[in-house]
């Protein structure tokens, strides 16, 4: 049975697509610890591979992400390469200056489309979250970094369940009218489908332009790259994943976290799209994190390399 949507919602499929790899960041702070060492060579080989856009760290409080400590340390130690951006996640302007003091070179604050979420999380209101954005933009359009801005639940919330598109359009353009060069939306427990997903879109697109948009999709309910599809067709060409499907869901125990890179280039490759990443460099990077980490690689066509590597 092959993915189809209604003509409406199809623009045609983007000849390239940046992938935004997010897994020693968004991965490893859903994972148990590992070592700096393993940190800093997880983001070398990554560099390795064509990615052009790699989450290296957050500058957040270590008592409520102490997976993340070390960010300062694994900036310092890695080897960077030209033409590579090192983000950082920064929530606030002290956040800020280490990651602008550690030489990242983008920040992304982040926020949610659902009010009981960003109460239940930073005990404020949306409206509230977005100010506290304020001196973080300020300061960085003095220095010339580029913020990104997450929006988190953007099909559906742990404790409001699902989440209006209106909302969601909302708190995107207020990213977008505060600075942000492009705004990452976050299906943060991986309940959407792609009928969902284009009802999203949907009200998006009528306030942000598509070229200033990209995806972040867990694969909670195995509807990860059914979602990425459907943005593809809407014209989206920015796509955040994870390699090895690093990170869980923390609101559904068990469950898969962030699509695996993997799979989103695997999927690129068939549909023909250029993404610049060499899967064959990839996956073993994916085999080596997730065995650190004590746990098999969450990516399907990671495992499947694996298998048919051995096999020759």
């Amino acid at each position: 049975m092959s993915l189809t949507l209604n003509p409406e919602h199809t623009t045609g499929l983007p000849k390239a697509v940046r992938i935004v790899e997010v897994g020693p960041r968004d991965g490893l702070q859903n994972e148990k610890a590992v070592s700096l060492e393993a940190k800093v060579e997880l983001v070398n080989r990554l560099a390795e591979t064509g990615l052009v856009t790699i989450e290296t760290g957050a500058f957040v409080s270590p008592k409520w992400v102490p997976q993340m400590a070390d960010s300062a340390a694994v900036f310092a130690q890695i080897q960077r390469k030209a033409g590579i951006s090192y983000a950082a996640l920064t929530p606030n302007l002290q956040g800020y200056a280490a990651a602008k003091a550690a030489g990242a070179n983008e920040v992304a604050v982040f926020g949610a489309a659902s009010e009981a979420f960003t109460q239940k999380n930073i005990n404020c209101s949306i409206a509230e979250s977005l100010e506290r954005f304020a001196p973080v933009m300020a300061q960085a359009k003095l220095d010339g970094i580029q913020v990104r801005g997450y929006v988190s639940c953007v099909v559906g919330c742990p404790y409001q369940g699902e989440v209006a598109p209106a909302e969601v359009a909302r708190v995107a353009k207020a990213l977008l009218d505060m600075g942000c060069y492009e705004i990452s939306l976050g299906d943060t427990i991986g309940v959407g489908t792609p009928a969902k997903v284009n009802a999203m879109l949907d009200a998006v697109l009528a306030v942000v332009p598509v070229d200033q948009l990209a995806v972040h999709f867990h694969d909670t309910y195995g509807q990860a790259l059914s979602n990425i599809y459907a943005a593809l067709q809407r014209g989206i060409a920015v796509v955040d994943s994870s390699v090895a499907g690093l990170g869980g869901c923390p609101y559904a125990a068990g469950a898969s976290g962030n699509v695996a890179t993997e799979e989103v280039v695997y999927l690129l490759n068939g549909l023909g799209i250029q993404s610049g990443v060499d899967l064959q460099r990839l996956a073993p990077i994916g085999w080596l994190i997730s065995e650190q980490l004590g746990k098999a690689p969450s990516s399907k066509v990671g495992l499947a390399l694996k298998a048919k590597c051995q096999q020759n």
